[in-house]
């Protein structure tokens, strides 16, 4: 699952600001960076996690 539980570490180029959820995609980027995947992969993964822990 992806989330800013950090309120004041936000991702580039938001830095120094407060950290809320509408950064997830930038979040999202960076991983996929770091695992040579897009960012919609990321996103599609992460939700399908979110799904079954939440048994939605």
């Amino acid at each position: 699952m992806l989330e800013t539980d950090c309120p004041y570490l936000c991702p580039e180029p938001y830095r120094g600001r407060r950290n809320d959820s509408s950064y997830i995609p930038y979040i999202a980027e960076r991983i996929g960076e770091v695992l040579d995947m897009s960012a919609q992969e990321v996103l599609d993964i992460t939700a399908e996690n979110a799904k079954r822990l939440y048994e939605i």
